[in-house]
């Protein structure tokens, strides 16, 4: 026999993704707690119970996008196998993230503190340190192809990771500003046109 009345069982990942999704869309001071009530389904003590404050939510919403929608950074530093083929899929994967229709534009980790007051100084410094982290990541990548000898001992790698982190960051305020995605194709393209002068490496070519 059903148990008719009983409210329905408290679903944590789902309520996590759609405060990842508000998050991602309005900012962390563009999103309420009553914003999350809403899209969540619960009240705000429920909400306090399950998450304990807005900004552990944030955080925590944070840490699910860097592991699924935002993981494409990642992804290609760990598997392609060269650091071009690795920076290049960067910038293309993230690309095709920031303008696909069905989510927000551009990336959370760079848009969600983009305005903040004093009081959420922690959240912006939070976020500053997950973008540096993609800058680090990007120059472990290079060092690597230099111990490997893909790269030369004398490429200034922190200039480089700096410039093409620049890129992945600008055209997430792009996208935000509604640049479609064969734009975004075209900064990539013009971005990995000036791989050879900031490595020393020629472009390969194609076939």
């Amino acid at each position: 026999m059903a148990d008719r009345g009983r409210p329905r069982r408290f679903d944590r990942e789902r309520a996590l993704r759609a405060a990842m999704e508000l998050f991602w869309e309005h900012g962390y001071e563009g999103t309420s707690i009553s914003d999350l009530t809403r899209a969540i389904g619960i009240n705000a003590p429920s909400l306090y119970a399950a998450f304990e404050c807005k900004e552990a939510l944030f955080r925590e919403a944070v840490d699910l996008y860097l592991t699924t929608a935002g993981s494409a950074t990642d992804r290609a530093l760990s598997e392609a196998p060269t650091a071009r083929e690795a920076v290049e899929a960067s910038l293309r994967g993230n690309a095709e993230l920031y303008a696909t229709a069905d989510r927000p534009g551009g990336c959370m980790v760079v848009l969600a503190a983009a305005n903040y007051s004093t009081a959420n100084r922690e959240i912006r410094d939070y976020l500053m340190e997950n973008r540096r982290k993609t800058v680090a990541a990007i120059e472990d990548r290079l060092r690597r192809a230099q111990s490997e000898g893909e790269l030369g001992p004398d490429v200034d790698t922190a200039k480089v990771a700096a410039f093409y982190a620049t890129v992945l960051h600008g055209m997430a305020i792009e996208a935000r500003d509604g640049v479609p995605h064969a734009r975004l194709t075209s900064t990539v393209d013009a971005a990995m046109d000036a791989w050879p002068a900031l490595t020393g490496v020629p472009s390969p070519v194609l076939p």
